[in-house]
């Protein structure tokens, strides 16, 4: 035993030993890696610009409309105070913008001397709205004409034929929407199904990855608010004939809003429930399924039922409306409560309007996929366009003035993120939420955040808006769907160097916001302790592939920092300080995600401050739930709708418009 013993600690020694020779070489070896990835991504932290994209430059300085509300400076630098004013035709703010673009001669301004694609985009956003917002400046046309080309009221015909023969264009106009009763007809021929290689299957170890694929799209659509924003799809009615993950043929139908995809409906044969109606149609209709056995009567119970009577009328059976190689009749009607698809003149089913979408808004029709289209026709059209006049949109009544920014220190700012062309979004605002006696009594401000619009019709009304309400900031960059995150920035940096605030918020202009609950909430937390409050995504993975992919580059990480869903979130001004003077001294690093980049900057702020991260279900990104904090995708009926049930006295969410 004594032997064994001594042996195992012989070994042990040995082991010990060998053990504290390799320690030296590991830790070499691990700093020589680590050596070579920071010189690898020694620029990555840096995508802050100091540049003209508004990226660094571009978006430190803000512009207020009119007599609006210019920044304090409380960053700035006294020297850029004194150059900006030098700049004619500008307020102080865009001045300064222009005053660095100047300085810079068009060289690359990152830390590094490396532009990434980020800054070159905000660059050229930064380029054209310069030259954007001269031409506001010196329109004098009418605004209220906005939405004709030429100006003038717009009549749209009852009837439209759209489209037809080999050469049918796949998108075709509607100029005034759609109104209840309206229909779109399409004629085609379903195409031969088309192999497909699929990664998922050839991981998963079915077969090589190769599928065959027979589908097609038919989508209405919206206008886009922003460049490079895909446009809206109001209805994606996706019929797959072949290819589906179910191995059956399927009707998908689902919408995308902001360009974010709702919870897909999915007809596969099966019929919905008989209470789950859409203006009095079945969500889904039957038809034939060869994995489902129908029950057949006997021919004694078949002539009994003759002889008494039947209970109810027999059922008809139909197969899939679609086949490969045949043509057919496609009908989308609109209805109230919905849009009705009809194939060959039967009903197949319908789909329920969502939020955040109007029967106006559909002023496009789109096919796409396995179709040869032979006509398309819109029928029963508006004459009209219901919300063509701006004046319709805009009330403008003192009643919904902006209060001037209180010189005292207020609890909370709120940036709400606004597009353009979103007149009666944020007219809605104005006549709900922003009713709160918070706001009306000066405890909390809200002010809307806009860039400019490739049109200078458009740009003329915003400043025109702008002046008369006196809650927007301009920034003078044309909009795009990546450069969100400058308005972020922008709100950090109003709210630290114009108000006095405790907390910021941010939203969009689609959010309802409790506004009274709100503020009784992050009352209830420490005010000395940094606060981070919202529905947050703990270990997130960015996406590789696809049209929301990351790459390496851009996140080399495997998870993304804890952050907050972007329609609704609140901080403490202090992270928003940091933020603001990180980004004045081109230290900020940006990502094309606002929200997960205010998740970033929250981590870099929690390296050295503890924050409290705090999560909340309430802060409903994906539309509304009871007794919710905020509500996402809200439009401006639904936006009324639920400030009248809170007048009530009652939380609740409305699901149509």
């Amino acid at each position: 035993m004594k032997r064994a013993r001594s042996s195992e600690a012989f070994l042990g020694g040995g082991r010990l030993r060998a053990r504290r020779r390799l320690a030296p070489l590991l830790a070499a070896a691990a700093f020589a890696y680590l050596l070579f990835v920071s010189v690898k991504l020694a620029g990555l932290g840096s995508a802050g610009p100091a540049a003209p994209a508004g990226a660094g430059a571009g978006v430190g300085r803000l512009a207020t409309a009119g007599a609006g509300e210019p920044l304090r400076g409380r960053v700035e630098e006294p020297a850029a105070r004194a150059a900006a004013r030098g700049v004619s035709g500008y307020g102080r703010i865009t001045g300064e913008m222009l005053r660095r673009r100047e300085a810079g001669g068009g060289r690359r301004w990152g830390r590094l001397g490396n532009f990434t694609e980020l800054e070159r985009m905000a660059a050229e956003a930064w380029a054209l709205g310069a030259a954007a917002w001269e031409e506001a400046a010196a329109f004098t046309g009418d605004v209220d004409a906005l939405a004709s080309r030429d100006e003038g009221p717009v009549r749209c015909p009852g009837s439209l034929a759209l489209g037809g023969g080999a050469a049918a264009a796949a998108v075709a106009f509607l100029p005034c929407g759609l109104a209840p009763g309206s229909a779109v007809t399409v004629v085609g021929t379903a195409r031969a199904a088309r192999p497909e290689y699929v990664e998922a299957l050839e991981r998963s170890g079915a077969g090589n990855g190769t599928v065959m694929v027979a589908q097609f799209a038919v989508e209405l659509r919206g206008l886009r608010a922003a460049g490079a924003e895909d446009p809206p799809r109001i209805l994606h009615l996706n019929p797959r004939l072949r290819g589906d993950w179910s191995g059956r043929p399927v009707l998908e139908m689902n919408t995308c809003f902001r360009m974010q995809w709702g919870r897909a409906q999915r007809c596969d044969g099966a019929p919905s429930r008989d209470d789950d109606l859409v203006d009095g149609f079945r969500k889904c209709e039957k038809w034939e399924r060869e994995d489902i056995v129908e029950s057949k009567e006997t021919k004694s119970s078949s002539w009994f039922n003759r002889f008494i009577g039947r209970a109810k009328k027999p059922e008809m059976t139909w197969p899939f409306p679609f086949s490969e190689g045949k043509m057919f009749v496609l009908t989308i009607q609109a209805g109230v409560e919905g849009y009705h698809i009809n194939v060959g003149g039967r009903h197949v089913a319908s789909f329920p309007h969502r939020m955040g979408f109007a029967l106006e808004d559909a002023t496009g029709l789109a096919v796409t996929g396995g179709i040869d289209v032979h006509s398309m026709y819109a029928t029963a059209l508006p004459k009209a366009h219901p919300s063509f006049s701006l004046y319709q949109v805009l009330e403008m009544s003192d009643r919904w003035k902006a209060r001037p920014v209180p010189e005292e220190p207020i609890q909370l700012f709120i940036g709400i993120l606004s597009a353009t062309n979103h007149f009666a979004e944020r007219m809605a605002i104005r006549k709900t939420w922003m009713q709160f006696p918070a706001i009306q009594l000066g405890n909390a401000v809200a002010r809307f955040f806009v860039a400019l619009s490739h049109r200078k019709e458009i740009n003329a009304a915003l400043k025109k808006e702008a002046e008369y309400f006196g809650d927007i900031v301009i920034l003078p960059f044309i909009d795009r769907y990546e450069l969100v995150v400058l308005k972020t920035v922008a709100i950090c940096q109003y709210g630290v160097q114009n108000v006095t605030a405790d907390y910021i918020m941010k939203c969009d202009d689609d959010t309802f916001v409790r506004l009274d609950i709100v503020l009784q909430q992050i009352t209830t937390y420490n005010i000395s302790i940094p606060l981070y409050l919202g529905n947050l995504n703990l270990l997130h993975r960015p996406l590789r592939r696809g049209k929301w992919a990351v790459t390496y580059e851009e996140w080399p990480e495997a998870v993304y920092p804890p952050y907050a869903n972007g329609p609704g979130y609140v901080l403490s001004a202090d992270i928003a300080r940091d933020i603001a003077l990180r980004h004045a001294n081109h230290s900020l690093r940006l990502f094309k995600m606002e929200d997960v980049s205010m998740g970033m900057w929250v981590e870099d702020y929690n390296a050295t401050t503890p924050v409290q991260y705090v999560h909340s279900w309430r802060f409903c990104q994906f539309g509304c739930v009871d007794y919710y904090f905020t509500a996402h995708y809200q439009s401006p009926r639904q936006m009324l709708c639920l400030w009248d049930k809170l007048s009530a006295g009652r939380a609740q969410c409305c699901n149509y418009r």
